[in-house]
This record gives C-alpha cells, sequence and structure tokens, in this order.
C-alpha cells in the first residue's frame, strides 16, 4: 500500500512542495509539484497565516501522512535578514503540515549528502538519470531537492 508523502523547501518568501506518492516499493511518483509565495501585499504576520492555512488545508485534504522539511543551513558568518525570514517561514510551515494532521521530518542537506549514497545532494540533483529512475510523474527540476529529501527518509542507501 502506498503513502502520500510531502517534500518541502524554503528559500526566501518561496515554499516549495513537492506532494508525491510513496508505493512500498519502486519510483515515487509526483502527484503534484507546487510553489506557494509569501503575499508582499499583506503584511507579515497574515501573509504567514495563509501560509499556514493553505499548507495545513492542503495536506488534511489530501491525507498526507508525512512531511519532510529541509532544515536551514548554517553559516560561519552573521545571519542575515533573509536567512532569519527564511527560518521563520519555514517554521510557519512546518506547523501548519502538523497542524494538518502529519509527522514532520526535518532534513539537513549536509547530513544527507553524508548519509545517502557516494555523491554529494547537488550531484543527485544535476542527474537527470538518477531521476529517471527514482521519479515518475512532471517534476520542475527546482523541485527535485524538496522530492530529495523524501527520497532520502523512503529509501535510504548506505553511504
Amino acid at each position: 500500500m502506498s503513502e502520500r508523502w510531502l517534500g518541502i523547501t524554503v528559500s526566501g518568501a518561496e515554499v516549495v512542495a513537492v506532494d508525491l506518492d510513496v508505493p512500498a516499493t519502486g519510483p515515487l511518483v509526483v502527484i503534484a509539484d507546487n510553489s506557494f509565495r509569501l503575499d508582499t501585499n499583506e503584511d507579515r504576520a497574515t501573509a504567514y497565516l495563509t501560509i499556514h492555512r493553505r499548507i495545513s488545508q492542503y495536506v488534511q485534504e489530501r491525507n498526507i501522512r508525512q512531511v519532510v522539511v529541509k532544515k536551514s543551513a548554517t553559516t560561519r558568518q552573521a545571519a542575515t535578514l533573509a536567512l532569519l525570514e527564511s527560518a521563520e517561514l519555514r517554521g510557519v510551515v512546518a506547523a501548519g503540515a502538523a497542524g494538518g494532521g502529519a509527522k514532520v521530518l526535518f532534513a539537513a542537506k549536509a547530513q544527507l549528502s553524508k548519509s545517502f549514497g557516494a555523491r554529494k545532494v547537488d550531484e543527485y540533483l544535476k542527474d537527470d538519470s538518477f531521476w529517471t529512475a527514482e521519479i515518475t510523474g512532471t517534476l520542475k527540476h527546482g523541485s527535485r531537492e524538496a522530492a530529495f529529501i523524501v527520497l532520502c527518509e523512503v529509501r535510504p542507501r548506505d553511504a
């Protein structure tokens, strides 16, 4: 029996959410490849509430059981306002997914590079033949990372 998963990445004011059907074996199936933008015409708190509701409703209405959110990357320099605002939005998205009834997991890109296969994440993201073998359905190139964090959870490989 298959299960619905959602992989989410946040960059700036954009949320990329890839909805995947995960069968027991075989390639993952892309159900939807969505992007949500924070509404700059609303005050920030209201825009966060809008995103929270959209994610929560999406998860609940589609019976998404698991959500994987890409963690913030650490930096040696001082955090910029953009980095902090992305982190805020990431928290809003995670809370929305949990509010919709999904279990929320977090994945760090640096950890995935060490624990999934022999290559770095970016090498997998660029490899078209890898994606042809692992995913069926239409997936935008820029959404591969959101699908990849789900793939790492459901189809782990030895590093």
